[in-house]
C-alpha cells in the first residue's frame, strides 16, 4: 500500500521519537510534525544532542523499521490520557489546556513509544523507507515558540519515499549551500553584515552597491516608460500617521520608534504607502488625473527576530520598489492587469519564466467592512479569470487593508520565492479621507493599488544570486571584465585595454598582483568574474585579447576593437 509523503514523514517522526526514547530513557517529548522535505521532533533531555549522535539515532531508527512494528491507534478519555502521560510535562500541559469541543482524543503506539496524535500513520513500519531519511541538524526551539518558555532541542530530519529521492534532495541542498547568498556575498566581495552593531542591515561594498544601483536604474527606466511618477517620502514620520493607517495596531511590535524632546513619538517607516497617500492628497485631484501611478524606492525598517534573519533574503532594513496606483473603480481591472503583465515581463528579463500567482484573501485581523472585502476579492479574481491567468487561493493571507496577488518565482534549483505583490485597497483612501473630483463635479474615493515588482531590492538580489550561482547577466554584473597581464612586461597594454573599455562605458580593471596567471584566473573565477581577458606578447602584437568566460571551457581570441564592440552591446540593459 502506498501512503502520502506527509503520512510517511509523520510516521517516521514517531519512529525517531521511539529511537531517542530507547537511547536516552530520561527524555521528555514535546511534538513532531511533518514539514516540507521531512519532519522534526522537539525533545527535553539533559543529553545535548550533536552530530556525533546522528548515526546512532539513525541506526536505531532503521532497526525499528526492520522490526516490522505496528502503529496502533486507540481513542481514550481525557482522564486516561492524563494518567498515561503523567510523567511527560509537555503532554500534560497540552492536556490541561485541552478543550474537547466534541473531539475524540487519540493515541498512537509504536513499539514502546506512545504519543498523543490525530494521525494518520502507516499501518506498519515495513511501509516506511529505511534508506529514505537522514538527520539534518539539531537546533534550539522554545516550547510553544515563546521565548519565555524553556528551550528544547529540535532534531530536523530530511525524509522521502526512497533513497533516490533523498539523495537527489541532498545533492540539491549541497548546491544550494554553494549558492547561499551570504557565501557568494563574501566570495564576490559584495556585502557583509555586522550583527553586533546593525543586525539585519546590509553593508554594501562597492561591487554589491553597483548591482543595487543598476537594478534600481533598470526598474526606474521601465517605470518611466510605463507612465509612473517617482516620489520620495520621509523616513521618519509621526506615530499618528501609522495609527491612522492601521500599521501601528497591526505591526506595532515590529516598528522602530522613539520620543523626541518635545514629547512627540516618531516612527521609522515600516511601509511606504502612508507617505504616498499624503503626496496624493496635495492639491485637488480630478478624474482626468487618474490613473495616477506614484513609484518610490523607499527604505523601510521592520524588526524581525534574530533567528529569522537570512542574509539578503530576510533583513530588518530594506528598499521596496513600491508603487501606488490611484484609479477610479472603472479603471481598477485594467490597472491590475497592466501591473500584472508588467511584473511578469520583468521576471522574464531576469530568467524567471515559471511564476505562480496566488490570490490571498482576507486575514482574521483586518480593517474595513466585509462588503468592501467582497468587492475587492471578487474584482481581483474576475480580472485574473477574464484574462486567462491561472491562480490559486491563499486563504487568510491578504494584507490587513486588502486582498492581494502574490507572485512566487521558481529558481534554477526548483525552489520557490515569494517576491512581487499587487494589493487592492479601498480602506486607506477612506481612513485618510482622500478623494478626486469626478466628471459629475462631486468628490469620489479613489481605489488604491499597492504594487511591488521585486518585493525588496535586497531580497531580489539574494534570490538572483542564489538562482544564478553568482553568474549574473553581463549588464547587471558589477565587474564584467578583468584584464590579466601574463607578466609585468605587459602591464602597459593591460592598462590600455582597461582604458579603452572604460571609455566605452564598461566597468573594467586590470589584475596586477604579483601572482601566476593560473592563480589569478582561479581567484577571479571564484569571485564569479564573467570575463577574464588575458594579455601577453601575442596579444600586444595583434592588438587583441584572449578571453575566458565564466562557466565555459576553453578560450577565444578577439581583436580589441571586436571585444569592445561585443561588450558595448552585451552590457546594455534589457528593454
Amino acid at each position: 500500500m502506498s501512503y502520502p509523503i506527509e503520512t510517511i514523514r509523520h510516521s517516521l517522526a514517531h519512529v525517531m521519537a521511539a529511537a531517542v526514547q530507547k537511547l536516552y530513557p530520561d527524555v521528555k517529548f514535546a511534538g513532531g510534525p511533518a514539514i516540507e522535505n521531512g519532519f522534526y521532533y522537539d525533545f527535553d533531555t539533559e543529553h545535548r544532542f550533536s552530530e556525533e549522535d546522528f548515526a546512532s539515532i539513525e541506526k536505531e531508527m532503521k532497526a525499528l523499521i526492520k522490526s516490522d512494528g505496528r502503529f496502533d491507534r486507540r481513542e481514550i478519555s481525557l482522564e486516561e490520557a492524563k494518567e498515561l502521560f503523567k510523567n511527560q510535562p509537555y503532554k500534560m500541559e497540552w492536556l490541561n489546556e485541552y478543550d474537547a469541543k466534541g473531539e475524540v482524543l487519540s493515541i498512537y503506539s509504536f513499539r514502546d513509544f506512545t504519543d498523543l496524535c490525530r494521525g494518520p500513520h502507516v499501518e506498519s513500519s515495513k511501509d516506511l523507507p529505511k534508506d529514505g531519511f537522514k538527520i539534518r541538524n539539531v537546533a534550539g526551539a522554545y516550547w510553544k515558540g515563546d521565548s519565555k518558555n524553556k528551550m528544547l532541542q529540535r532534531i530536523y530530519v530530511d525524509a522521502f519515499e526512497d533513497a533516490d529521492k533523498l539523495n537527489a534532495f541532498l545533492k540539491m541542498q549541497e548546491e544550494a549551500a554553494a549558492r547561499d547568498n551570504r557565501k557568494l556575498g563574501k566570495d564576490m566581495d559584495l556585502f557583509h553584515f555586522e550583527p553586533e552593531f546593525a543586525p539585519g542591515a546590509v553593508f554594501w561594498h562597492d561591487k554589491g552597491y553597483r548591482i543595487y544601483r543598476k537594478l534600481i536604474e533598470y526598474m526606474r527606466s521601465r517605470q518611466d516608460r510605463a507612465g509612473y511618477y517617482e516620489i520620495s517620502t520621509p523616513s521618519v514620520m509621526d506615530r499618528s500617521l501609522w495609527e491612522t493607517s492601521g500599521h501601528w495596531e497591526k505591526y506595532g511590535a515590529h516598528n522602530y520608534s522613539g520620543k523626541t524632546q518635545d514629547d512627540r513619538v516618531f516612527c521609522i517607516k515600516p511601509m511606504n504607502c502612508p507617505g504616498s497617500v499624503l503626496t496624493f492628497k496635495q492639491g485637488i485631484r480630478s478624474y482626468r488625473d487618474l490613473p495616477l501611478r506614484l513609484a518610490e524606492f523607499g527604505k523601510v525598517n521592520r524588526y524581525e527576530a534574530s533567528g529569522s534573519l537570512m542574509g539578503l533574503l530576510r533583513v530588518r532594513e530594506f528598499t521596496q520598489d513600491d508603487a501606488h496606483i490611484y484609479c477610479t473603480p472603472e479603471q481598477m481591472e485594467s490597472e491590475c492587469i497592466d501591473a500584472l503583465k508588467f511584473i511578469l515581463d520583468i521576471y522574464k528579463k531576469f530568467g524567471f519564466d515559471e511564476v505562480k500567482i496566488y490570490l490571498s484573501t482576507r486575514p482574521e485581523k483586518r480593517i474595513g467592512s466585509d462588503e468592501i472585502w467582497d468587492l475587492c476579492e471578487n474584482a481581483l479574481a474576475h480580472s485574473l479569470q477574464e484574462h486567462g491567468y491561472a491562480y490559486e487561493i491563499n486563504p487568510g493571507e491578504g494584507a490587513f487593508y486588502g486582498p492581494k496577488l502574490e507572485f512566487v518565482l521558481r529558481d534554477a534549483l526548483g525552489r520557490e520565492w515569494q517576491c512581487g505583490t499587487i494589493q487592492v485597497d479601498m480602506n486607506l483612501p477612506e481612513r485618510f479621507d482622500v478623494s478626486y473630483i469626478g466628471e459629475d463635479g462631486e468628490k469620489h474615493r479613489p481605489i488604491m493599488l499597492h504594487r511591488a515588482m521585486l518585493g525588496s531590492i535586497e531580497r531580489f538580489i539574494g534570490v538572483l544570486l542564489e538562482s544564478t550561482g553568482g553568474a549574473l547577466p553581463l549588464w547587471l554584473s558589477p565587474e564584467p571584465v578583468v584584464v590579466v597581464p601574463v607578466s609585468e612586461k605587459y602591464k602597459d597594454y593591460a592598462d590600455e585595454v582597461v582604458k579603452s573599455l572604460q571609455q566605452n562605458g564598461i566597468n573594467a580593471r586590470s589584475d596586477l598582483r604579483d601572482e601566476k596567471v593560473n592563480y589569478k584566473v582561479r581567484e577571479l573565477s571564484l569571485a564569479k568574474t564573467p570575463i577574464i581577458a588575458v594579455v601577453g606578447e601575442k596579444e600586444v602584437e595583434a592588438k587583441s585579447v584572449t578571453l575566458r568566460y565564466l562557466g565555459k571551457e576553453g578560450q577565444e581570441n578577439k581583436s580589441l576593437s571586436e571585444f569592445i564592440a561585443y561588450m558595448v552591446d552585451a552590457i546594455k540593459m534589457p528593454l
